[in-house]
């Protein structure tokens, strides 16, 4: 594996089928256990719709609402390494993909690596939905408000997202 500086980065986590709370836990203690790897801060955990925004407009998307958190990490693994992480971590916690935007037992999202901005067919970074989705600018901007700004929150303030309790890992 690979390794550079050490980076901050940020990792959208959502589920939606089976113990999702516990599914979102168990990711936060698997992340914090990579190499080279600590979690430095999680959010709460928020609840939420399905949501397709992929083609750039925003549908109702498939299966039952959505527990959502995002993690700030310090890293040593490069945005592929870490990518390649959590899609293992996605796996263990029997990720299928039947098809886009399906119902999902772990979702695991690199959102943003430092300020590196990188656009392969396997990595985007930032990723190219974050300023889409409240499930994501939410809690990002309640660990990292200096991230977010007022006007990019006011961009998805319409879409349903309640705040819970912090996430158990």
């Amino acid at each position: 594996m690979s390794a550079a500086r050490s980076v901050q980065a940020w990792i959208a986590l959502g589920a939606n089928l089976g113990d999702a709370a516990a599914a979102l836990g168990q990711a936060v203690k698997a992340i914090d256990g990579l190499p080279l790897t600590r979690v430095f801060q999680v959010s709460s955990l928020y609840k939420t719709a399905p949501l397709d925004t992929d083609s750039g407009a925003e549908a109702n998307a498939p299966g039952e609402d959505y527990l959502n958190a995002v993690l700030e990490v310090e890293t040593g693994l490069t945005a592929p390494a870490l990518l390649e992480h959590l899609q293992q971590i996605e796996q263990a916690a029997g990720r299928e993909r039947p098809y886009r935007n399906a119902p999902r037992t772990l979702d695991l999202d690199l959102l943003l690596y430092g300020s590196a901005s990188m656009d392969s067919p396997r990595l985007t970074v930032p990723h190219p939905r974050m300023l889409q989705r409240a499930f994501v600018l939410v809690p990002l901007a309640e660990i990292a408000p200096d991230l977010v700004s007022a006007g990019q929150l006011e961009a998805v303030a319409h879409q349903a997202i309640k705040r819970l309790a912090a996430l158990k890992s």
